[in-house]
């Protein structure tokens, strides 16, 4: 069990009387504990709005849109108040710019579509690899900052803010030049790949702190679009390019960096994508630095009562499981399977607060048992 973290100023929400012990039992989570009851996580959108959404403004292009730092702000707080926020849940959000955005610090270009957007690869060659360097000149670096700091202003007292999607290590890298020409590098220039990951990683870990220090200063729990709301350092290691290549290859070339980054961040939930991914879980579950895994069973290949079996394994392991897309008919099951000590319960197709209410008691019970 990891050294509690030293008290300090978290920030009130104002309409949810007990924000302070949802994120203490995030905190007990994260130790494989449980403070009164497991993590719960629900949200139910009544028809009734409270606050109206902020209307389109009229953006030349759809990266207008994303760059519009007021407009974001705007609509977190609208979603913050529109929402009823039952069990563990709170209000949170975080500045976004798509899952490349840490690429594009170090100078790739992003594209944008209406929902996503994805970088430009800026890596034709190993030998230009030197030109790639982070800069906070960059402006991907200072619109996130202003992102972050619009979040901050807007959401005080309202909703929290959180950590952009950061994807360091292999994500980074395939991100520059291209996953299936990654996949070909992985072959024939580990060794460049390697010497270029410890650059991306040192600077992985200064971006971190630097936002972990923005949010602290901020009274802000640390969190991120994972939603484990906490009063520590801590965040979601990821590797989805891991899916395209051996487990003896991501052993040899990324573990030794996801170690460190769950060392360096203190808390550590890892994103573990779909079934592809599921070769490197012992490698993973082998990390002592490690707190848990999330899953994500993938598209096609729910619901979460297949995945039972593996649920377990992590724990047997030691480790706490996020278990994400939970429906109100599968929740027996999960109970049933899991041992309530480190489990962070996503709760999906609630239609009503009432309902809600009485699935969160449902899991009180099984905390108990």
């Amino acid at each position: 069990m990891k050294a509690p973290s030293p008290a300090r100023e978290i920030m009130p929400i104002d309409r949810i009387p007990d924000w302070r012990k949802r994120i203490e039992r995030v905190d007990a989570c994260l130790d494989r504990a449980i403070l009164d009851r497991p993590v719960v996580w629900c949200t139910v959108w009544p028809r009734e709005q409270q606050v109206p959404w902020p209307a389109p403004r009229p953006w030349k292009t759809v990266r207008d849109r994303w760059m519009d730092a007021e407009w974001m702000a705007d609509r977190a707080y609208a979603a913050a108040m529109n929402a009823d926020y039952l069990g563990d849940a709170l209000p949170v959000t975080h500045p976004n710019l798509g899952p490349e955005v840490f690429s594009a610090f170090f100078g790739a270009e992003l594209e944008f579509s209406e929902h996503s957007s994805w970088s430009v690869p800026c890596l034709p060659r190993w030998e230009d690899a030197g030109k790639l360097e982070f800069s906070t000149a960059n402006p991907y670096w200072k619109k996130m900052e202003e992102l972050t700091g619009a979040l901050l202003a807007r959401g005080r007292g309202v909703f929290y803010t959180g950590i952009t999607d950061l994807h360091p290590g292999g994500d980074a890298i395939a991100a520059f030049r291209d996953p299936e020409v990654l996949a070909v590098d992985m072959i024939e220039a580990p060794e460049k790949i390697k010497a270029f990951l410890v650059r991306v990683n040192e600077t992985y870990c200064r971006v971190f702190d630097h936002y972990c220090a923005r949010l602290e200063a901020a009274a802000q729990p640390i969190s991120s679009w994972h939603r484990y709301v906490t009063a520590r350092r801590q965040y979601v290691p990821s590797n989805d390019f891991s899916c395209m290549i051996s487990r003896p290859m991501f052993d040899d070339v990324f573990l030794p960096g996801i170690r460190e980054e769950c060392r360096h961040t203190g808390s550590s939930v890892y994103h573990l994508d779909g079934p592809d991914a599921i070769r490197h879980l012992d490698s993973l579950l082998a990390i002592p630095e490690l707190d848990a895994i999330q899953w994500v069973c993938g598209a096609g290949k729910g619901p979460v009562t297949r995945w039972l079996d593996l649920l377990r394994r992590v724990q047997d392991a030691g480790k706490g499981v996020q278990v994400l897309d939970v429906h109100p008919g599968e929740l027996d099951a999960v109970m049933q399977a899991l041992r309530p000590e480190g489990v962070w319960l996503d709760l999906a197709g609630v239609a009503t607060r009432d309902e809600g209410e009485a699935l969160v008691r449902r899991v009180a019970r099984w905390g108990k048992r």
